[in-house]
């Protein structure tokens, strides 16, 4: 893929098995390292407060001093939000082979950044366990035609478009923690915060309200450093930062499961791997190291979810001779990505050759 082709994916029974992807891929990719992975995590708190640090010579610069604030944002959330990929891993029990160390390491990382780390790795694992489905998928689920509001047609032209990719990436991760905007729609409400949601079942809600309880920590923390160092430095330092991590954390799902080239299933014709490959890998450039890959290896990540990023691209190189086209790259620069697919990619529509295959659309006389 890539340009203006969107020819569209296999989305038949693919010819090849999961065993058989396993197979291509050597076993050692399967293997956990905690000293590894610790090893990246260490390397990215270390980079994170070293930046944190120099902000204390921010203001001897003078008028220049908010060029350097504004560089020390944009790499402190990109920083970030490789940490909070290595609390993903956590969440996959991909960071150790000790789910006790992945679910303290994921829950401090996570409530750290504002993140309910149980809820979401709740409604994460359904999200993989229901890739592609029109009824149960977790995040970012399309709409169909019929249920659009009226302001999709108001907002569907250059101005609409950019104020909601705006709002997107400015406020798509809180509202979908806190009120489950393009989540699966429930009969009730639906909160990451709610021990009691629909979102969880019995077994969960005890941590959920761990969850709650670590983010009302780290809330009173935050109040207590706002009280000592001032708001405004608060602001500076953590809330925009945070604001960027949040902005990339919902440009990178978005992108790796929405293209015009993409199908989506009805329950009849939904399968695990069909679903699993109904996601695209994109190219952010170095961003993908800092990143640790979750970018450009999503693929392999839906399909093995419990490999740690550290071997996902020799994953991806293994098996791309098996997946053939049913493997998705967009080379696409990602600006033009974004614009295209919020442009492309208004709903999904049955279509009428393949009942229960469904395909992103923008027309609304058709």
């Amino acid at each position: 893929m890539g340009g203006e082709s969107h020819e569209r994916a296999p989305h038949s029974k693919p010819p090849f098995t999961l065993a058989q992807l396993k197979k291509a891929i050597p076993p050692h990719c399967f293997n956990r390292s905690i000293v590894k992975s610790s090893a990246y995590l260490l390397l990215d708190l270390l980079i994170s407060g070293s930046l944190l640090y120099a902000t204390s010579f921010i203001t001897k610069l003078g008028p220049v001093g908010w060029i350097a604030w504004i560089l020390y944002w944009i790499v402190q959330g990109c920083v970030l939000t490789g940490v909070w990929v290595i609390a993903h891993e956590c969440g996959h029990h991909a960071f150790s082979d000790y789910s006790l160390v992945d679910n303290v390491v994921g829950l401090i990382l996570h409530s750290s950044l504002l993140v309910p780390f149980f809820s979401w790795k709740y409604s994460h694992r359904r999200h993989h366990s229901n890739t592609g489905s029109m009824t149960r998928d977790e995040v970012f689920l399309p709409k169909t035609k019929d249920r659009l509001g009226i302001a999709a047609i108001f907002l569907n032209n250059p101005i609409g478009r950019l104020l909601s990719i705006i709002v997107t990436l400015l406020l798509g991760w809180p509202l979908y923690l806190i009120f489950n905007v393009s989540g699966r729609p429930y009969d009730r409400f639906a909160s990451h915060f709610d021990p009691n949601g629909p979102i969880f079942n019995n077994r969960e809600r005890l941590q959920v309200v761990i969850s709650d309880l670590a983010l009302l920590t780290v809330g009173a923390c935050l109040f207590k450093l706002a009280s000592i160092y001032g708001t405004l430095w608060l602001l500076k330092v953590y809330v925009v930062p945070l604001l960027i991590v949040n902005g990339f954390l919902v440009l990178i799902t978005y992108l790796q499961h929405t293209h015009p080239s993409l199908p989506h299933y009805a329950d009849a014709e939904w399968e695990w791997l069909r679903g699993a490959l109904s996601t695209v890998d994109r190219n952010y450039g170095i961003l993908n190291h800092v990143f640790h890959h979750i970018t450009d290896t999503h693929v392999t990540h839906h399909i093995f979810s419990t490999m740690p990023h550290y071997h996902a691209a020799e994953a991806t190189e293994e098996m791309k001779p098996i997946l053939g086209q049913y493997y998705q790259f967009d080379s696409t620069p990602i600006p033009l990505a974004v614009w295209r697919e919020f442009k492309e990619c208004v709903f999904v529509e049955e279509s009428p050759e393949e009942k229960g295959v469904y395909w992103y659309k923008n027309k609304f006389d058709d």
